[in-house]
Protein backbone atom coordinates (compact mmCIF):
# COMPACT_ATOMS: atom_id res chain seq x y z
CA UNK A 1 0.00 0.00 0.00
CA UNK A 2 2.89 2.43 1.28
CA UNK A 3 4.49 1.51 -1.88
CA UNK A 4 1.47 2.51 -4.26
CA UNK A 5 0.95 5.73 -2.19
CA UNK A 6 4.54 6.52 -2.98
CA UNK A 7 4.64 5.71 -6.46
CA UNK A 8 1.80 8.25 -7.00
CA UNK A 9 4.26 11.12 -5.90
CA UNK A 10 3.29 14.67 -4.43
CA UNK A 11 -0.31 14.17 -6.13
CA UNK A 12 -1.17 11.44 -4.40
CA UNK A 13 -1.19 13.16 -0.48
CA UNK A 14 -3.52 15.65 -2.25
CA UNK A 15 -5.92 12.89 -3.39
CA UNK A 16 -5.46 10.86 0.28
CA UNK A 17 -6.22 14.03 1.78
CA UNK A 18 -9.17 14.46 -0.09
CA UNK A 19 -10.53 11.00 0.61
CA UNK A 20 -9.84 11.53 4.63
CA UNK A 21 -12.11 14.42 4.26
CA UNK A 22 -14.81 13.08 2.28
CA UNK A 23 -14.77 10.12 4.66
CA UNK A 24 -15.12 12.33 7.83
CA UNK A 25 -18.05 14.47 5.76
CA UNK A 26 -19.81 11.04 4.92
CA UNK A 27 -19.33 9.77 8.71
CA UNK A 28 -21.27 12.59 9.91
CA UNK A 29 -23.75 13.13 7.54
CA UNK A 30 -25.01 10.08 8.16
CA UNK A 31 -24.77 10.36 12.10
CA UNK A 32 -26.89 14.20 11.14
CA UNK A 33 -29.07 13.33 9.44
CA UNK A 34 -30.89 10.79 10.84
CA UNK A 35 -34.98 11.05 11.03
CA UNK A 36 -34.63 11.36 14.79
CA UNK A 37 -32.12 13.75 15.13
CA UNK A 38 -33.97 16.04 11.65
CA UNK A 39 -37.75 14.97 12.26
CA UNK A 40 -37.55 13.69 16.01
CA UNK A 41 -41.47 11.36 15.98
CA UNK A 42 -43.31 12.58 18.96
CA UNK A 43 -42.38 16.33 18.52
CA UNK A 44 -45.12 17.95 16.18
CA UNK A 45 -48.04 16.27 18.34
CA UNK A 46 -46.19 17.64 21.44
CA UNK A 47 -45.54 21.25 20.14
CA UNK A 48 -49.02 21.05 18.65
CA UNK A 49 -50.32 20.26 22.14
CA UNK A 50 -48.03 24.03 23.64
CA UNK A 51 -49.81 25.59 21.05
CA UNK A 52 -53.06 24.75 22.31
CA UNK A 53 -52.00 25.65 26.35
CA UNK A 54 -51.20 29.17 24.88
CA UNK A 55 -48.78 29.17 27.89
CA UNK A 56 -45.55 29.74 25.58
CA UNK A 57 -42.77 31.50 26.55
CA UNK A 58 -39.56 32.71 24.67
CA UNK A 59 -37.35 30.01 26.64
CA UNK A 60 -39.78 27.03 25.68
CA UNK A 61 -39.53 28.34 21.82
CA UNK A 62 -35.78 28.94 22.13
CA UNK A 63 -35.51 25.55 23.18
CA UNK A 64 -37.50 23.96 20.42
CA UNK A 65 -35.66 26.11 17.70
CA UNK A 66 -32.08 24.16 19.10
CA UNK A 67 -34.18 20.87 19.15
CA UNK A 68 -33.80 19.91 15.44
CA UNK A 69 -34.53 21.13 12.22
CA UNK A 70 -38.13 20.62 12.49
CA UNK A 71 -38.06 22.33 15.85
CA UNK A 72 -36.12 25.13 14.40
CA UNK A 73 -39.18 25.64 11.97
CA UNK A 74 -42.00 25.61 14.12
CA UNK A 75 -40.26 27.59 16.92
CA UNK A 76 -40.13 30.15 13.80
CA UNK A 77 -43.92 29.59 13.88
CA UNK A 78 -45.04 29.94 17.09
CA UNK A 79 -42.73 32.86 17.58
CA UNK A 80 -45.10 34.67 14.90
CA UNK A 81 -48.30 32.94 16.29
CA UNK A 82 -50.57 36.14 16.56
CA UNK A 83 -49.81 37.38 12.70
CA UNK A 84 -52.35 36.20 10.35
CA UNK A 85 -52.24 32.85 8.94
CA UNK A 86 -50.63 34.25 5.69
CA UNK A 87 -47.85 36.19 7.51
CA UNK A 88 -47.00 33.09 9.72
CA UNK A 89 -46.34 30.91 6.08
CA UNK A 90 -44.09 33.53 4.70
CA UNK A 91 -42.16 33.37 7.83
CA UNK A 92 -41.92 29.67 8.34
CA UNK A 93 -41.07 29.36 4.32
CA UNK A 94 -37.45 31.62 5.64
CA UNK A 95 -36.99 29.45 8.18
CA UNK A 96 -37.25 26.62 6.20
CA UNK A 97 -34.64 27.59 3.89
CA UNK A 98 -32.03 28.45 6.66
CA UNK A 99 -32.60 25.02 8.12
CA UNK A 100 -31.97 23.05 4.65
CA UNK A 101 -28.89 25.36 3.90
CA UNK A 102 -27.48 24.30 7.23
CA UNK A 103 -28.19 20.79 6.37
CA UNK A 104 -27.04 20.84 3.17
CA UNK A 105 -24.04 23.20 3.87
CA UNK A 106 -21.76 20.17 4.31
CA UNK A 107 -22.46 18.86 1.27
CA UNK A 108 -20.90 21.76 -0.88
CA UNK A 109 -17.03 20.30 0.25
CA UNK A 110 -18.17 17.21 -0.98
CA UNK A 111 -19.81 18.28 -4.10
CA UNK A 112 -15.89 20.07 -4.39
CA UNK A 113 -13.91 17.04 -3.73
CA UNK A 114 -15.48 14.86 -5.89
CA UNK A 115 -15.50 17.13 -8.73
CA UNK A 116 -11.38 18.14 -7.77
CA UNK A 117 -10.25 14.59 -6.97
CA UNK A 118 -10.07 13.88 -10.75
CA UNK A 119 -8.67 16.87 -11.35
CA UNK A 120 -6.18 16.10 -9.09
CA UNK A 121 -6.01 12.56 -11.15
CA UNK A 122 -5.37 14.49 -14.30
CA UNK A 123 -2.61 16.26 -12.92
CA UNK A 124 -0.89 13.30 -11.38
CA UNK A 125 -1.68 11.89 -15.21
CA UNK A 126 0.49 14.83 -16.78
CA UNK A 127 3.48 14.91 -13.93
CA UNK A 128 3.74 10.92 -15.05
CA UNK A 129 4.14 11.77 -19.04
CA UNK A 130 6.39 14.28 -18.16
CA UNK A 131 8.65 12.17 -16.37
CA UNK A 132 8.22 9.77 -19.10
CA UNK A 133 8.93 12.25 -21.65
CA UNK A 134 11.90 13.38 -19.93
CA UNK A 135 13.49 9.78 -19.27
CA UNK A 136 13.05 8.93 -22.93
CA UNK A 137 15.18 12.32 -23.63
CA UNK A 138 18.15 11.58 -21.29
CA UNK A 139 17.84 7.90 -21.74
CA UNK A 140 16.26 6.99 -24.64
CA UNK A 141 13.52 4.29 -24.88
CA UNK A 142 15.59 1.40 -23.77
CA UNK A 143 15.36 2.09 -20.10
CA UNK A 144 12.17 0.78 -19.01
CA UNK A 145 12.89 1.41 -15.24
CA UNK A 146 12.71 5.28 -15.54
CA UNK A 147 9.75 4.62 -17.85
CA UNK A 148 8.10 2.65 -15.29
CA UNK A 149 8.23 5.03 -12.99
CA UNK A 150 6.20 8.15 -15.11
CA UNK A 151 3.52 5.42 -15.86
CA UNK A 152 2.60 4.23 -12.78
CA UNK A 153 2.35 7.41 -11.59
CA UNK A 154 0.35 8.84 -14.37
CA UNK A 155 -2.43 5.68 -13.85
CA UNK A 156 -2.03 5.35 -10.03
CA UNK A 157 -3.25 8.85 -9.17
CA UNK A 158 -5.67 8.71 -11.93
CA UNK A 159 -7.53 5.85 -10.59
CA UNK A 160 -6.90 7.01 -7.01
CA UNK A 161 -8.69 10.53 -8.16
CA UNK A 162 -11.55 8.25 -9.38
CA UNK A 163 -11.50 6.35 -6.82
CA UNK A 164 -12.12 9.09 -4.47
CA UNK A 165 -14.37 11.27 -6.40
CA UNK A 166 -17.07 8.11 -7.44
CA UNK A 167 -18.56 7.35 -3.50
CA UNK A 168 -17.91 11.35 -3.06
CA UNK A 169 -20.44 11.69 -5.81
CA UNK A 170 -22.52 9.07 -5.02
CA UNK A 171 -23.36 10.05 -1.34
CA UNK A 172 -23.54 13.50 -2.26
CA UNK A 173 -26.84 12.82 -4.45
CA UNK A 174 -27.96 9.91 -1.49
CA UNK A 175 -27.53 13.46 0.63
CA UNK A 176 -28.76 15.62 -1.10
CA UNK A 177 -32.37 13.22 -1.83
CA UNK A 178 -32.91 12.30 1.52
CA UNK A 179 -32.74 16.10 2.77
CA UNK A 180 -35.43 16.97 -0.13
CA UNK A 181 -37.27 13.39 1.40
CA UNK A 182 -37.08 15.03 4.72
CA UNK A 183 -37.83 18.69 3.82
CA UNK A 184 -41.22 17.33 2.77
CA UNK A 185 -41.75 16.12 5.77
CA UNK A 186 -41.44 18.88 7.59
CA UNK A 187 -43.29 20.93 5.33
CA UNK A 188 -46.35 18.88 6.40
CA UNK A 189 -45.54 18.70 9.78
CA UNK A 190 -45.40 22.56 10.22
CA UNK A 191 -48.47 23.18 8.02
CA UNK A 192 -50.06 20.92 10.05
CA UNK A 193 -48.74 23.42 13.28
CA UNK A 194 -49.86 26.51 11.54
CA UNK A 195 -53.71 25.03 10.74
CA UNK A 196 -53.84 23.84 14.57
CA UNK A 197 -52.84 27.47 15.51
CA UNK A 198 -55.50 29.10 13.08
CA UNK A 199 -57.92 27.05 14.57
CA UNK A 200 -56.86 28.10 18.11
CA UNK A 201 -57.76 31.88 17.41
CA UNK A 202 -61.32 30.79 15.78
Amino acid sequence: MLEIVSSGGVVMIFILVLMTLAMMIVGERFWSLRDKEVIPTELKDQVIKWSKSKHLDASHIAKLEENSPLGYVMGSALKNRDLPREAIVETVEDAGRHAVHKMEKPLNWLSVIAEVSPLLGLLGTVIGMIKVFAAINANGVGDAAHLASGISQALITTAAGLVVAIPAMLFHRHFKTKIIDQTIIIEKQVMDLIDSIHNNKK
